[in-house]
């Protein structure tokens, strides 16, 4: 009888998990999964930015401690993460320095263990499976261009879309500057590109199994929270 709650960063997040994830690990065995806005999200898009890390912190850690039957996890964007000042992330400004493959799981582990202490328990036995996305949701639209340009209604853009991917290793190693983060170089195609619909469709069309297939890290957050449903 395990609960996973999911605190994610905006409303197509929440809608990502709503639409995909949530009926696949229910399959997995899990009683009930929920996503929830970090920080009233909806409230602050009028400021924009994500909320301060302690904000954040301090909702999870009320849900763990509130919920003992429960587990929760995150799915928060790297991009424009805050690296220093009062909304700042822990880990988010070393990463600044490492390489690609250490960045994330730098922050993982940084708030992971923030909560840790912030709840008294030791760091195995937290409930909370920390994923920050590389380098934003819209990466990983990008596992499989012909069904993204297929889900947007935009068949035409299946090419450059294509030549976007073919730049990288992976759709989580597109870049995270103000110019070329995954979004940016979409809404330079789709001027007015509206995330909530029009990237929850795409996600729709490609399906997680190829989302899987093309960004490890994402496929490494997905096996953590089927094996909590699934323990050997």
């Amino acid at each position: 009888m395990t609960r996973l709650l999911v605190h994610v960063e905006g409303p197509t997040e929440e809608t990502f998990v709503n639409e995909l994830l949530r009926d696949h690990l229910l399959a997995c065995g899990y009683t009930s999964v929920a996503a929830r806005l970090v920080g009233n999200a909806r409230q602050r898009e009028r400021r924009g930015g994500i909320k301060a890390w302690t904000a954040v912190r301090d909702d999870i850690s009320r849900h763990l401690a509130s919920d003992t039957g429960s587990f929760s996890t995150t799915m928060v964007d790297y991009y424009a993460l805050p690296a220093t000042g009062p909304k700042a992330w822990p880990g988010r400004e070393l990463a600044n320095i490492l390489p690609h493959t250490e960045k994330a799981h730098a922050i993982e582990n940084a708030i992971a263990l923030d909560i840790a202490t912030r709840l008294s328990v030791p760091r195995q036995n937290l409930r909370f499976v920390p994923y920050i996305v590389m380098h934003e949701f819209e990466a990983l639209l990008f596992s499989d261009c012909t069904a993204f340009a297929a889900g947007v209604y935009r068949s035409d853009l299946a090419s450059a879309f294509q030549q976007i991917r073919n730049q990288f290793a992976s759709p989580e190693e597109i870049n995270d500057s103000p110019q070329t983060a995954p979004s940016k170089r979409i809404k330079n195609l789709i001027p007015g590109y509206q995330k909530p619909l029009l990237g929850t469709l795409a996600a729709l069309e490609i399906g997680l199994p190829r989302m899987r297939s093309e960004c490890p890290r994402f496929s490494e957050w997905m096996n953590k929270l089927e094996a909590i449903a699934n323990p050997v």
